[in-house]
């Protein structure tokens, strides 16, 4: 009769284990989900700030249109872009191709003059401190959740429901180096 209470409280123990294992995994997949839907909400705020930019520009700046329609061209990958990996190699094209145009604005006084070309220029550095911001909370929900489903004894729980681990928000490989700068 005692064996069997004991046994039925060993039961319960682990039961209660199990639940409360995957509730935190549960918990943690939904961070990861959270923190890139916030990436793609400051990444949308990006995408809808370029075209007002570029607008600008052409005004300005019309024989530069290599330029512009580079821009254009990185904006329309970095939205149609899924998944981290793509999304990071997409923006940082698309991050590249901004500074190529900051950099034709440069030989342009009346342009980095005009008042919403500067407004616009801020609303975007803004924007690129938010999405910072929202990478690196992702990674780190990545981070937290990656090690969850991988230590014991949420990985036994993990195996057997079906939780597989996320890929990080990363920069390409030629990112990752020195800058180079050339005159």
């Amino acid at each position: 009769m005692i064996a069997l209470i004991v046994f039925g409280v060993l039961v319960l123990l682990l039961a209660f284990l199990l639940v409360t294992t995957y509730n935190g995994l549960v918990r943690r997949r939904g961070a990861v989900d959270n923190a890139w839907a916030q990436i793609d909400v400051q990444l949308k705020r990006r995408h809808d700030l370029i075209p007002n930019l570029v607008e600008t520009v052409k005004g300005y700046a019309a024989h530069e249109r290599q330029t512009l329609e580079a821009v254009v061209a990185a904006r329309q990958q970095a939205v149609t872009a899924q998944g981290p990996h793509d999304q990071a190699s997409a923006e940082n094209m698309l991050t590249g191709a901004l500074k190529n145009l900051f950099a034709v604005s440069e030989a342009y006084p009346d342009l980095k003059a005009n008042a919403n070309f500067a407004a616009l220029q801020e609303e975007l550095a803004t924007s690129e401190n938010r999405i910072a911001y929202s990478r690196q909370y992702y990674n780190d929900a990545v981070l937290a959740y990656n090690n969850g489903i991988q230590t014991v004894p949420a990985n036994v729980v993990a195996g057997m429901t079906g939780f597989q681990a996320r890929e990080y928000f990363q920069a390409p490989g030629e990112e990752r180096g020195p800058v180079q700068v050339r005159f």
